[in-house]
């Protein structure tokens, strides 16, 4: 078997970059070690919580005992499957703050900065509003990516964002065009009430042309001669087997698999390498490094009127709205519920948002679990740029071992006063008078847990992980000792040989990371091809004249 492009894995940026590249008409190879993503679990939208606790489609990967959260190993949910982690995911859809590309290009990823990626944001989507506002000047119109609004019908969603009104915090219509800052609509990677996966947006339209082709397999290592990649090595059927790549091989196997690979294929830190018995092909320290991601807190209210979609929480609910969805595509079936955000920032002195809300008109969690009170409301808050960082190394030279991957989250003391924070600033939201008719009491952290200690412990207890991994490849300059790639996305130190998925990104971005992980995709392939870079934007980003001074 041989391609010009052998690219591995079939997640978010490598299905946009099979997409791209054979519509240039280069010949590409795309390895998955997943299986289908046909079946109601997956495409159904308001099903999300099922295909992440599933080992058909999840890699299982947990952490190492975490120090700073009492030694709880978390859940590390990848995708497995076709589509991969865009597959699995809650379907939000946010691009990230232009200040977020804007440090990218401080940090060394020179040509990743704001004016240059917005118009591979604009080239990727599809966006409709659905009649609930927005910035079209800002969005795309005919990318494969379907971006699209919930109907946002449950009066508890207009309660979240009259309510951050109420407490002094600004409204945007589009927290991915002009304005992050504010409450507003959410949006999700939903068309036709189906999940618009990467997979059903870019792999399948690519697989329909004769010169892209998926192979089923566990890649063992890259295969790499005279210090350039030649193509990759599989396991398939209990035997190996070797993929050849006449131009390159592009890893796109996420944050937690690329490095794993680059490792297992001699390139990392060379002393942990030789622990292993694997011989370095690079020294390069900063593999595996960088590891961040986001925390965040369910902070739960029980309802005082029975609005809120409990009442579907049974086994007759979930067969009613099941049905409605596989013969209609419509319904509540039809939306992840995740249909109100917010994004503000902490305290003055923040130049732009450090705080996401995702809200949810149901007190449940993301393993299926609803909350004991029956009708209630929730949600999701977490820092956006914790100082913490973990690594992801070797537990062996076994490729099918899985890694170790250790956050070290809550490590930094700046990440316990942020979520003291969150809840505080929280707890005031929903405090404010739109959510007078619909609130009865607090589930959690509960009404007598106030002082710093006791929200220290709940948040030891039960900080959880949003599913955000990332910048364990870490693109900058190539002189950078800790840089794993260049701004073209080439692995320094090994010709033909390149990376685009989150493990890429220098820093974290605000929210979550499916749009950004695409859009790495998009441009990589230009890069990869040769191509001049989309001319650069010159929109103007809104930051909060005061925001110097006042919190809001």
């Amino acid at each position: 078997m041989q391609a010009d492009y052998v690219i591995v894995g079939a997640g978010s940026a490598g299905c946009a970059m099979a997409y791209r590249l054979s519509e240039a008409g280069r010949s590409v190879i795309v390895v998955e070690h997943g299986g289908t993503d046909a079946g109601p679990f997956i495409q159904m939208p308001a099903a999300l919580s099922y295909p992440m606790n599933m080992s058909r489609y999840d890699w299982g990967y947990r952490s190492e005992p975490e120090p700073h959260l009492g030694g709880r190993r978390l859940a590390t949910p990848r995708g497995k499957v076709v589509g991969g982690s865009s597959s699995i995911n809650g379907m939000v859809y946010v691009r990230g703050h232009a200040r977020d590309f804007d440090t990218w290009a401080e940090m060394g990823a020179e040509g990743w900065d704001y004016a240059s990626v917005l118009p591979y944001y604009k080239r990727m989507e599809t966006w409709q509003s659905g009649g609930h506002g927005g910035d079209p000047a800002w969005r795309g119109t005919d990318g494969p990516l379907h971006v699209t609004r919930g109907p946002r019908k449950n009066p508890l969603f207009q309660a979240f964002v009259d309510a951050g009104k109420q407490a002094g915090y600004e409204v945007t219509d589009d927290y991915n065009g002009q304005k992050q800052e504010g409450f507003g609509p959410m949006e999700q990677t939903v068309f036709n009430g189906r999940r618009w996966s990467a997979a059903n947006a870019y792999l399948k339209p690519a697989l329909k042309r004769p010169n892209c082709d998926l192979v089923r397999g566990l890649v063992e290592r890259v295969v790499i001669e005279d210090g350039r990649a030649t193509g990759v090595q599989i396991r398939r059927g209990g035997k190996s087997e070797t993929i050849s790549a006449g131009s390159e091989v592009i890893l796109a196997a996420g944050s937690i698999n690329s490095p794993k690979l680059l490792m297992l294929s001699g390139i990392g830190p060379a002393a942990h390498l030789a622990e292993h018995g694997i011989t370095p092909v690079a020294d390069r320290p900063g593999v595996g490094a960088n590891l961040q991601d986001h925390l965040e807190l369910y902070i739960q209210m029980a309802a005082s009127q029975p609005v809120s979609l409990y009442k579907y929480w049974n086994i007759f609910g979930k067969a009613l709205i099941g049905a409605q969805w596989l013969f209609t595509r419509t319904g509540l079936g039809a939306s992840n519920q995740f249909e109100s955000a917010a994004f503000i920032r902490s305290k003055p002195g923040v130049e732009y948002p450090d705080i996401q809300y995702h809200f949810l008109p149901i007190a449940v969690r993301y393993d299926g679990q609803a909350a004991a009170e029956g009708h209630g409301f929730q949600a999701h808050v977490g820092p956006m740029r914790s100082a913490s960082r973990g690594a992801i190394t070797l537990r062996s030279a076994d490729p099918a071992d899985a890694p170790r991957i250790a956050f070290n989250y809550m490590s930094h003391p700046q990440d316990w006063e942020d979520f003291r924070t969150c809840i505080r600033l929280t707890r005031e939201i929903f405090a404010q008078d739109a959510f007078k008719p619909f609130v009865r009491h607090e589930i959690q952290p509960g009404a007598d847990v106030q002082d710093n200690a006791d929200l220290d412990a709940f948040i030891r207890e039960h900080a959880e992980s949003a599913y955000h991994p990332c910048g364990t490849c870490r693109m900058g300059r190539a002189g950078d000792p800790m840089a794993v790639i260049d701004p073209e996305t080439r692995v320094i130190g090994v010709d033909g040989l390149r990376v685009a998925d989150s493990s890429i990104f220098p820093q974290i971005t605000n929210g979550n990371l499916n749009g950004p992980s695409i859009m790495a995709g998009e441009k990589a392939s230009d890069h990869i091809l040769g191509r001049d870079p989309l001319p650069r934007a010159n929109d103007r980003p809104w930051i909060h004249p005061d925001w110097q001074t006042a919190q809001r």
